[in-house]
């Protein structure tokens, strides 16, 4: 779980940020002590659209910035509070934890959840139920969401030279943009997380959460909450083979991800042929299709590990025109690539050298590296190597029946690498997705700070109103069903059950008619009002118009 702190020292202040437009209030209760944090007078400059003259005043703006975003797309009539600070936290050249939150309650059994005996974070628990459930006083543990940011990153003895960026227009270069980590932190408190234990598999109060309640393993086809803890111990390293099941992130997926995932494909030898995961590099050019074939040659450069490739290779002329293939360890992969490509490599694989799947992106940055490189693992590694005698074909290239970072039936992967991550398996997308998402476990320097798929996982567990465009009234669509077309009763129209961007299906609108109707004729009415609405926004044609229409007629409703 990543329930931040519950007791802090200091409470500062009480800051609403809500413009006009806001479908939901969230406050900052700072934390900070005076003279340090979100009250740092340090002098700045202005940067990016920020306008604050102070380093304390940068920061609240930037958080005004991302909760006004925030602010902006929920629906709730309860206040969201979150409690934040600026603090020391673990910090390194080349390595920091950024910073952390999380909801600081979660309940059950309140009014209007869908899953009335699942653990639901605190806002959205609110949201649903319509009222505070704990209310009390701020900086205490009444607060909805505990958030701490690492205040070190701004002196260039923690993390080298890059650091904190506050400004709004994501042009952050080398420096890590805090509006990106905030709006993901934010993220985490207002509900992208499970509350399991990765480690054990153990559920607080031995109840499933509202998240876990979506996540399925396709090797056994079981959801979460269906699951032993045992068993889930198991699919939280099952990496590649757990997914998001709610329909509307399935949906819109295609709007958000590239169509084609980063593989490598060996055609000969027949023993080991197929398609291999790649984790594609942050640097160099992009993986394309249909992409670069040729043989696999392992890097030699004659020195200690010789296939570390950390000194021009000896085999350079085996390996121009090549796919090299290096072992990882003794430098970073930016110079790897960089002396294989010297050596007239037409693309780079990296093996991992230590278990474990899936293999992760290869970080660096080198604007002089041309060729793409690729990241595999090690049992992969090892697989290829046992062939190279005989001679390995390859392509890196895409695989366009896939969307980068969705299985082949469009389901969203998240975060189960093998060995687990406490903190970070499960509670994310799997980092293969392209282009980067939000709610990716490390920030991403090429994310445009927008809420992507996460707007649509907020509503697949409970978020967001009157989303089909038809006001009537209701305030979530709760316990949507998960078929495809849409049906009345045992009618099924064949009409795709189309999920909105920011909310319901078609099903729910046709559902909140047949529990509002008092007759038969009125079901029928409102149903042709619906429909004829979503006819002239263009989400449904004349004849699916009809099908809908002809369905609910044979119904027994009321």
């Amino acid at each position: 779980m990543r329930r931040s702190f519950l007791s802090v020292a200091l409470l500062g202040s009480v800051l609403s940020f809500a413009p006009a437009l806001c479908a939901a209030r969230i406050t900052l209760v700072n934390m900070n002590a005076p003279g340090v944090g979100f009250n740092d007078p340090t002098p700045v400059e202005p940067v990016g659209g920020n306008p604050g003259t102070t380093l304390g005043e940068q920061r609240l703006l930037a958080f005004q910035y991302a909760t006004d975003l925030w602010g902006r797309t929920l629906d709730s009539d309860v206040e969201i509070f979150v409690q934040a600070s600026f603090e020391p936290i673990f910090c390194a050249p080349g390595v920091a934890v950024l910073g952390f939150a999380g909801a600081n309650q979660i309940f059950w059994g309140f009014p209007g959840a869908e899953l009335p005996q699942a653990l639901y974070p605190v806002p959205l628990a609110n949201k649903l139920a319509g009222f505070d459930i704990w209310p009390g006083p701020h900086g205490t543990e009444a607060d909805d969401i505990g958030a701490v940011f690492n205040s070190q990153l701004d002196d260039p003895d923690c993390f080298g030279p890059s650091g904190w960026y506050y400004g709004f227009d994501n042009n952050h270069g080398f420096d890590t943009d805090l509006v990106d980590v905030l709006l993901h932190e934010l993220g985490h408190g207002l509900g992208f997380e499970s509350f399991v234990d990765v480690t054990t598999g153990g559920q607080p109060f031995e109840r499933t959460d509202v998240f876990s309640a979506y996540i399925r393993d396709t090797s056994t086809g079981k959801l979460w909450n269906q699951m032993t803890n045992e068993e889930r111990v198991v699919s939280a390293t099952n990496s590649h083979h757990v997914v998001w099941d709610g329909l509307h992130v399935t949906e819109q997926a295609p709007a958000f991800l590239q169509a084609g995932s980063p593989v490598l494909s060996v055609s000969s030898p027949a023993s080991i042929a197929g398609s291999f995961d790649v984790g594609p590099a942050a640097f160099g050019a992009p993986i394309t299709f249909p992409g670069i074939t040729a043989d696999v040659i392992l890097a030699d450069d004659g020195v200690d590990a010789t296939s570390d490739g950390c000194t021009p290779l000896v085999n350079a002329a085996a390996i121009a025109g090549r796919i090299a293939l290096l072992d990882r360890g003794a430098c970073s992969f930016v110079v790897k690539t960089k002396i294989a490509q010297d050596a007239g490599a037409a693309a780079v694989l990296i093996a991992d050298n230590q278990p474990g799947t899936p293999p992760d992106s290869l970080g660096g940055f080198d604007p002089t590296i041309v060729i793409p490189a690729a990241r595999i693992s090690l049992s992969d590694g090892v697989a290829i190597k046992s062939q190279l005698a005989t001679g390995v074909r390859a392509t890196l290239g895409l695989d366009r029946t896939l969307l980068a970072g969705a299985d082949r039936s469009g389901h969203v992967h998240l975060f189960a690498p093998n060995p687990v991550r406490p903190g970070s398996s499960i509670s994310h997308w799997d980092p293969i997705a392209t282009p980067s998402l939000l709610m990716e476990p490390s920030v991403n320097a090429d994310h445009p700070q927008v809420l992507d798929l996460t707007l649509p996982h907020m509503t697949d567990i409970g978020w967001f109103s009157d989303a089909d465009g038809v006001p009537d009234g209701r305030d979530h669509c709760l316990g949507s069903d998960r078929a495809t077309t849409v049906a009345v009763g045992s009618c099924d129209s064949h009409v795709p059950n189309a999920v909105f961007r920011d909310g319901c299906k078609i099903s729910d609108a046709i559902r909140a008619c047949a529990e509002g109707a008092a007759s038969h004729g009125g079901f029928l009415s409102c149903v042709a009002r619906k429909t004829n609405a979503l006819k002239s926004q263009g989400q449904i044609t004349a004849g699916q118009k009809g099908a809908i229409e002809r369905c609910a007629a044979s119904a027994r409703i009321p």
